[in-house]
């Protein structure tokens, strides 16, 4: 595949850094290929560049970010890093959205 087989990607203006209170610190990046109307991607990038990508599109970006609030809500930041396993351990209690 080469780089013109490639679809365009939009970045939604939701997505960028956050930081806790501990100076953990996440990039947020939500995302869907231009012109689709298929929904919008969730990743989350943590300080070792390990990502959590969800596999289900949002309808909206600010869905997306909500999803992403109830997470560190629940988990805190610290649950975006890798896990030894390579698991993301993001809690129990946290469903996603369908």
């Amino acid at each position: 595949m080469t780089e013109e087989d490639l679809p365009e990607i939009e970045y939604s203006p939701l997505s960028g850094s956050v930081s806790d209170e501990t100076g953990e610190t996440v990039e947020i990046a939500i995302y869907r290929i231009v012109g689709s109307t298929d929904g919008w991607a969730l990743e989350v990038i943590d300080s070792d560049d390990a990502s959590t990508v969800w596999e289900d599109l949002f309808a909206t970006d600010q869905d997306a970010l909500d999803e992403f609030r109830s997470v560190v809500e629940v988990a805190g930041l610290a649950s975006f890093r890798e896990a030894p396993s390579g698991e993301i351990d993001i809690g129990a209690d946290i469903k996603p959205k369908h």
